[in-house]
């Protein structure tokens, strides 16, 4: 098979490095890179024993076909102005490479097809109150939303350890719901997380909408969707102090910063009452350190395919090995969603359904 460029790029963006600092550290010319990137120069095989040991991809990766990588164009990411375009390259990078996974896994696994309806002809508050109803919920608290989302055909897989400062992202490929967690981020933040790119899933379909304003309405979704009116309403009417919020929390599992935006916006608090409780949740570094955090949602699926994959003495470096990648790349992209028990390897047993 011949040198793919397509590769070695997305390998070095990986890596969080431009063609200039990889040039630097391959002790070449940039433009030679660039040249190799777009296909125009073909690198001996020294040079792709380099890249390999530069980047620490396996040789092999270099000589793959062409992998899918994330539309920037379909892809929303909030605080744009904090993300440097290394860390931007990195995630979307780390998307292609799950897609890598995920179709491999497809291969040997039945998943559940993805069912969101669209939704893009709704303001955010009604859309939310649409799929709650769509999805039979009610207006009950959603006890784990990756579970929920997963029941509903949503591959989820969690984002790179170089990708921190990328809150999440969520894209449509192939009729199949994708969504990226960073999984290092507190337990509600990734659960809010989670409900924002569920939000683009539904009310961005058409992609007419993008950019501030579409992150404006998938947290306005998020947060209906987590936090439902009549419920909040019903359990908390009124708020005097800040601990209140503190033990209220617990039920709709969210930050107390997230409960606090959407008290104001349903008319319980003021705008003197929020701004103070703002400061008050910054004075008790509640927005550093959630209070009373929870137990991190894990995902269902990859614990019903890896516990299938270990009965048949399939571990994540044989997945690695078959997909020509680093081990670190797989882990980095189901540790985060996988719960294991407090164990490295899914627990022995025979194979499980993966589907509903």
């Amino acid at each position: 098979m011949n040198f793919n460029p397509k590769r070695l790029s997305i390998a070095r963006k990986r890596r969080l490095l431009n063609q200039k600092g990889f040039a630097e550290l391959a002790r070449i010319a940039a433009h030679t890179v660039s040249r190799w990137e777009k296909g125009l120069n073909v690198p001996t095989e020294d040079n792709i024993e380099q890249f390999a040991k530069i980047l620490k991809f396996p040789k092999e990766f270099f000589y793959g076909p062409d992998l899918d990588e994330p539309d920037t164009e379909v892809v929303s990411f909030r605080s744009q102005k904090a993300m440097s375009a290394a860390t931007r390259d990195a995630a979307l990078s780390a998307g292609a490479i799950g897609f890598l996974l995920s179709d491999w896994v497809e291969e040997r696994f039945e998943l559940p097809p993805s069912r969101i309806p669209d939704l893009h002809l709704y303001e955010p508050e009604s859309a939310a109150r649409a799929l709650r109803q769509e999805w039979a919920l009610g207006e009950r608290p959603i006890s784990n939303i990756v579970h929920l989302l997963e029941s509903k055909g949503v591959r989820i897989l969690s984002l790179a350890e170089n990708s921190k400062r990328v809150n999440a992202f969520s894209l449509w490929r192939r009729e199949k719901a994708y969504v990226f967690l960073n999984t290092m981020k507190s337990a509600e933040n990734s659960r809010f997380d989670a409900a924002h790119e569920l939000a683009h899933l539904a009310i961005h379909q058409d992609g007419k909408v993008t950019g501030r304003e579409a992150e404006d309405q998938a947290h306005r979704f998020a947060a209906a969707f987590l936090m439902p009116r009549a419920d909040v309403l019903a359990v908390l009417p009124r708020v005097t102090y800040l601990d209140q919020m503190v033990q209220a929390k617990k039920r709709w599992k969210v930050s107390v910063a997230a409960l606090n935006y959407r008290l104001h916006k349903l008319g319980i608090t003021s705008d003197w009452k929020y701004r103070d409780l703002c400061i008050q949740i910054s004075q008790r570094r509640y927005n550093v350190d959630e209070p009373y955090e929870m137990e991190r949602e894990r995902s269902i699926v990859w614990q019903k395919v890896m516990r299938a994959l270990w009965a048949e003495k399939t571990t994540q470096k044989d997945i690695a090995r078959a997909l020509s990648l680093p081990e670190s790349e797989v882990n980095t992209l189901i540790f985060g969603v996988l719960h294991t028990g407090g164990n490295d390897r899914p627990n022995r047993g025979k194979p499980l359904a993966l589907v509903n």
